[in-house]
């Protein structure tokens, strides 16, 4: 399979181009080397030539992960120098030691709950950067390994501190390994609803949360101390994970009436995505209990039932969802929640 995977990464341009416009120094200067580094790598991902990631090890999958943990020193070559290789003692860099506990918590979690050895379902080793560039205000996936930055720490703290965005990152490697999602409009959106989506789930798993318990937030925990927010981005409540005079207000919808049309950060895949992120988190809690079970099922057997288009739209996947939750449950509670769920976002399954 050719890996055509796009640069992915947790933090939107909407944030950093408001962050590079704003009138504090420690913030500025930091989100505009950000911005830069991160539009050479989308470019680099558009321009290089494609192949696909690490090779799986040969023989069976393995029910263990392969984890490697590199150092990029605060350069930006990668991977870096290892540190941490599978079954090693932890290190002394507590950066280090979350991003294998990270790595390790989305591989459980995929094993457990669905049966997938690793990214690809067939044992890829999983290699991830740490101390990636000065003040480097972001961690994306590139197609091949997971890279964090250190953040500058007025504003982002360690990358490694969320597990859910440790999980939304590989999540891009499960997606490009399986319906391999355009990364532009709401293809894009839904390759980043997706993302959001898992990385909750890997989260609530990690810490036996029902759905009702979890606060369906991505980057908890990594925002700055002074800055007015709590998260990045929210499934519960879309458009009210952050409101900061530097980093400006969350753009993201909840519903189709408030769609936004951009041609900004790729058409707007990390503020629509918004819209399937909520519809998720109606279905979850309507049906209670754990959500990687009933409703993650729905989207897992969505995500890699062979259907899903690269181009798809929002309804596609609606409908989608629907035949899934008739095929795994019936007609039955499970399809009359998904069914509202949707409405309740304005996106049709008919």
């Amino acid at each position: 399979m050719k890996n055509t995977a796009p640069f992915c990464a947790i933090v939107p341009p909407h944030i950093l181009d408001a962050l590079a416009q704003s009138e504090d120094p420690r913030a500025y200067e930091p989100a505009r080397r950000t911005l830069e580094h991160d539009s050479m790598l989308r470019t680099q991902r558009r321009i290089a030539s494609a192949s696909t990631a690490a090779d799986a090890p040969s023989g069976s999958p393995s029910d263990k992960p392969h984890r490697t943990v590199y150092d990029a020193r605060m350069l930006t070559a990668t991977p870096g120098t290892k540190v941490r290789a599978e079954g090693d003692q932890p290190s002394k860099d507590q950066t280090v030691n979350r991003a294998y506990a990270g790595i390790g918590a989305t591989f459980d979690f995929y094993l457990n709950a669905y049966g997938r050895k690793s990214l690809n379902g067939a044992g890829l080793p999983i290699d991830a950067t740490v101390h990636y560039g000065d003040q480097y205000g972001n961690a994306f996936w590139n197609g091949q390994q997971m890279v964090f930055g250190d953040g500058f720490p007025e504003y982002f703290l360690d990358f490694t501190i969320p597990v859910e965005v440790i999980g939304h990152e590989l999540t891009h490697g499960v997606i490009q390994h399986t319906a391999n999602l355009e990364y532009y409009g709401q293809a894009g959106a839904l390759n980043e609803s997706l993302s959001d989506v898992f990385g909750s789930l890997i989260k609530q798993y990690a810490l036996g949360q029902t759905a009702d318990q979890a606060d369906w937030l991505i980057g908890s925990g990594l925002l700055g101390p002074d800055v007015h927010g709590t998260a990045l981005r929210s499934l519960k409540a879309p458009g009210t994970a952050y409101d900061d005079p530097q980093m400006g207000k969350d753009p993201q919808p909840a519903t189709m009436d408030d769609y936004v049309r951009t041609s900004r950060d790729n058409g707007g895949v990390h503020i629509n995505s918004g819209i399937p992120n909520h519809a998720f988190y109606q279905l979850a809690t309507a049906l209670g209990g754990n959500a990687w079970e009933r409703p993650g099922r729905i989207w897992y057997s969505t995500l890699i039932g062979g259907e899903l288009a690269a181009d798809a739209d929002f309804a596609q996947f609606a409908r989608l969802t629907l035949a899934s939750a008739r095929t795994l449950y019936g007609d039955a509670e499970e399809t009359s929640a998904l069914l509202k769920a949707w409405s309740i976002v304005g996106i049709p399954t008919v």
